[in-house]
């Protein structure tokens, strides 16, 4: 696509930025680690040198020396499955070597009544023992789809939980009676931080972080800037890169350049006032998924740039940032034509990505050989 094309499409569609499609100049190898993972959806690594990932059947599974261990550790509680409901991340403790619990997010629940749920347990002898609760969305409700899920631990001690809008439910995201459509921080035991925008708030949850969010399915902290990067999933287009900040609310379903599945207008308003625009905007819709931010050496040229795993892309979309703007974009990965659940960076600086199909794959990516 020529810079032309992309500043047509930008007015035409009505995007919020112009960026420029880059080329992609990553010289790679991959290794396939695992291939028979059900619809995996979350990556961990653990400093003992061990991989967690998550399959959204409800199954946690361990890599240990390279090699994907035949059973799925033991002691998961009961994780509603059904359409996008399952297990979702699992995300260890920044202090893990000391105090070995690991976190993971599911579906709760029935068909009726359902939500999701945070725990903490920590894994001895491949099995999740001393498990606790530390969150439960409130209210339940009777849809299977967008759940949210990501974890993000910050550096004061709290936890974000993203949270999504249930679907049918989505003018709550607008409320702040409800966790629907919202961001969560909590301590590290699941308490209320006592700072958080909305705690002394009449009528509002107090967990409450950031509000008008649709299905966020990514989010990280910039170490160097301490922004927070988030993802949301629109509907027909108009998947959102977002900055948070505490109280900030996304919009969502008022204003947003997504459209219904039918066609239909969700709402005639892409911007209104008191409400947060996205730094960047994407239609058609790339659906992402997970993401991270790359601060490796293995790969210097993708020093500081966000990647997007990419389920409708099919590839890693790879975000250039100049400060809080979006320098330009590229797709990473195309020709393995599968879809993108997660991507993470390792402790080696290498790339892992998780594909989301029933046979899905754990692929690391290193540099190439010179």
């Amino acid at each position: 696509m020529t810079r032309e094309t992309m500043a047509l499409l930008t007015a035409t569609l009505g995007l919020t930025l112009s960026a420029a499609l880059l080329a992609d100049d990553i010289h790679h190898t991959r290794e396939v680690i695992a291939d028979d993972l059900e619809h995996p959806w979350s990556l961990a690594f653990l400093p003992d040198g061990r991989k967690l990932v998550t399959e959204r059947v409800g199954r946690l599974r361990v890599i240990d020396d390279g090699r994907l261990l035949d059973e799925p550790v033991a002691g998961l509680p009961d994780v509603y499955v059904r359409n996008q409901g399952g297990l979702f991340e699992v995300a260890p403790h920044p202090d893990w070597e000391v105090t070995g619990w690991i976190y993971l997010t599911f579906a709760h629940g029935t068909d009726r009544a359902n939500t999701l749920r945070v725990i903490r347990g920590r894994l001895e002898d491949h099995r999740l023992e001393d498990v606790e609760i530390i969150f439960t969305a409130e209210p339940e409700r009777d849809t299977p789809v967008h759940f949210g899920g990501r974890l993000l631990f910050l550096p004061d001690d709290t936890l974000l939980i993203t949270l999504g809008d249930g679907f049918d439910y989505r003018e709550r995201a607008q409320k702040l009676d409800s966790h629907i459509g919202t961001i969560a921080r909590v301590m590290r035991d699941g308490e209320v931080p006592a700072d958080n925008p909305f705690v002394n708030a009449p009528d509002a949850l107090p967990e409450i972080f950031s509000y008008g969010h649709r299905n966020v399915q990514g989010v990280v902290r910039d170490p160097d800037t301490g922004l927070l990067w988030a993802l949301d999933h629109g509907p027909r287009g108009g998947d959102e890169l977002n900055i948070l900040s505490p109280g900030s609310n996304h919009g969502w379903p008022v204003a947003t350049h997504g459209v219904d599945y039918s066609g239909a207008r969700i709402t005639p308003h892409q911007t209104l006032p008191d409400m947060e625009d996205p730094i960047h905007v994407w239609t058609p819709a790339i659906a992402p998924a997970g993401m991270a931010q790359y601060r490796g050496d293995a790969f210097p040229e993708l020093q500081g740039d966000l990647l997007i795993a990419g389920l409708v892309a099919r590839s890693v979309i790879r975000v250039r940032l100049d400060g809080t703007a979006v320098a330009g974009t590229s797709r990473l990965f195309e020709d393995l034509d599968r879809r993108m659940r997660d991507v993470r960076v390792g402790p080696d600086g290498a790339l892992y990505l998780l594909t989301d199909h029933a046979d899905g794959e754990l692929i690391r990516i290193t540099p190439a050989a010179d």
